[in-house]
């Protein structure tokens, strides 16, 4: 900008001087060139004058008594009635500048001039004006890059002002500037960047509280579920004594161990409370991670991680809900992966991705890992309709939904692997592919699908 700036002041500086200084030296010339002939001839009449006034006075008019009165730098030819012409000076080439004057006796007086002298006046008088115009550009040149310096500056504090703003940091400046349009985009940035910082803070001091308060009622959902995984234990431990002999009794009414059918029901419970554990636990990784990030934003989790852990685990969880519907969900690509990101975030996205295949989608589903560059990529597809053609990648904007749903999980699925430095994107619509894209760890070796 400051060039831009500069530029544009030198070309109007320069159409002008050029405009006006062109202009100057013709005037200039004219100017010079009229007042020569004007010079010869006053001294033609000036001559004239003298020689009529000798005539009068009865005195003799010769080269020797006019010499005195021509100048040096003139040719000066006399011609008298019945006389022979008299010349005085040096005789001029072509070109030269003559004044002619006569009186009524009959004397003429014709003066020359050599317009050499006319030139050389000329072309001081051009080497003047060239002078005063480069200073006129040396002037408009510091001036120019002081007018830049003065209107760039504020407008570079400016942007980086709004970079601060876009990366999260809302303190205001302050600054002013001396321009009035400039410092009205000062005060609006200020304004903004005042609001910003309230709305970061009562949106930071919201998740702490939910964060907060969702705390207790999963502990205490974790606690129940153990209780529950060491009850099935309990039960299991019984059915395995009874079935040894060793403390299984018999009553009046019947048997008073367990059976086979309390052992397999015990089984599923404490799969089915194992799984809702996990989940739980990594429910409670997600709060306290909202819950740092609300304290300190700047705060990061993503570590290295393997990635097959958390791809056989939302697997797992899955499978009987999957097997309810009478479908399947399976895996394949490379395996041996290692991302970096935080574990819990990244199992939310997949629990999202899967569900929302289970919700909407049709058929199989299938998780396919494989690395893309330098980063690992998590796809999810299934053999359903897929994504509606008009919503595209609005599916991941807040509240859309094509299926009368919330339009909240791909938001927030987005939303999290952006946070780990990844992310989300929609690779096909039909059939639907989703792409989970993640950071792989340096010191993994690059190897193809």
């Amino acid at each position: 900008m400051r060039r831009r700036l500069i530029n544009s002041t030198l070309a109007v500086v320069l159409v002008v001087i050029t405009v006006f200084g062109v202009s100057l030296v013709i005037v200039e010339t004219r100017t010079i060139e009229e007042s020569a002939h004007e010079s010869v001839r006053s001294d033609a009449a000036r001559l004239v004058s003298v020689v009529e006034s000798r005539l009068v006075a009865e005195e003799s008019v010769t080269a020797a008594s006019m010499r005195s009165q021509v100048p040096h730098d003139r040719h000066v030819r006399i011609e008298l009635p019945g006389q022979p012409p008299i010349e005085l000076g040096e005789r001029p080439g072509e070109g030269a500048i003559e004044g002619r004057a006569t009186e009524p006796g009959g004397v003429t007086v014709t003066v020359r001039q050599d317009d050499d002298r006319v030139r050389e006046e000329v072309g001081r008088t051009l080497l003047i004006i060239l002078a005063v115009a480069l200073l006129a550009v040396i002037a408009a040149v510091l001036l120019a890059v002081q007018q830049a310096r003065r209107v760039a500056a504020p407008l570079t504090d400016l942007a980086e002002t709004a970079e601060r703003l876009g990366s999260g940091d809302p303190r205001p400046r302050h600054r002013r500037y001396g321009v009035p349009e400039l410092d009205r985009v000062a005060d609006v940035l200020d304004a903004s960047a005042e609001r910003i910082a309230r709305m970061l803070t009562a949106e930071r001091r919201l998740a702490a509280d939910a964060s907060h308060q969702l705390r207790t009622p999963l502990t205490a959902l974790s606690m129940r579920l153990e209780e529950i995984v060491a009850a099935a234990d309990a039960i299991e431990t019984a059915g395995t004594t009874d079935a040894a002999g060793t403390t299984g009794t018999r009553s009046t009414t019947g048997t008073t161990g367990t059976t086979g059918a309390d052992r397999a029901a015990a089984s599923t419970i404490r799969e089915e409370a194992l799984v809702g554990l996990a989940q739980v636990e990594r429910l409670t990784d997600v709060v306290q991670r909202l819950l740092t990030n609300s304290r300190d934003p700047r705060s990061g989790s993503a570590v290295g991680f393997d990635l097959d852990e958390v791809v056989k685990q939302q697997i797992e969880e899955w499978r009987p809900a999957y097997r309810k519907a009478g479908r399947a969900v399976v895996r394949s690509g490379r395996q041996g992966l290692r991302a970096v990101g935080t574990p819990g975030a990244v199992a939310q996205v997949l629990a999202t991705l899967i569900e929302n295949a289970l919700m909407h989608g049709g058929g199989a589903v299938a998780l396919r890992t494989r690395i893309a560059g330098n980063q690992v990529v998590v796809e999810v597809t299934d053999e359903g309709p897929g994504v509606d053609p008009e919503l595209g990648s609005r599916v991941f904007e807040r509240t859309v939904s094509g299926r009368n749903s919330t339009g909240l999980g791909l938001a927030v699925a987005r939303d999290l692997a952006e946070a780990d430095g990844g992310r989300l994107e929609l690779l096909q619509q039909r059939p639907p592919v989703f792409a989970l894209f993640l950071s792989r760890e340096a010191d993994e070796p690059s190897a193809g699908d």
